[in-house]
């Protein structure tokens, strides 16, 4: 891992297409400012970890529900 310290208003560029600047700082929290091209997705670590932990309920519940609908029939007409 990189550690690096800025200041306010101050930029670290990633790979020259990403830009990262210090919007304000104030108490615990930082405002952060990304440049990136379109084609860049950028998600906050916490949601993308509620996403994953959903899409892994979401398969376990699949793979649970053939064994709930193996006693249901289907009737001809």
């Amino acid at each position: 891992m990189l550690i690096l310290t800025r200041k306010l208003n101050e930029e670290i560029n990633i790979d020259g297409e990403i830009t990262i600047k210090i919007i304000s700082i104030s108490d615990n929290q930082v405002k952060l400012g990304i440049e990136a091209p379109r084609d860049v997705q950028i998600v906050r670590k916490e949601v993308l970890d509620r996403v994953k932990e959903s899409t892994q309920d979401a398969l376990k519940k699949s793979k649970e529900l053939p064994a709930e609908i193996k006693g249901l029939k289907i009737k001809k007409i």
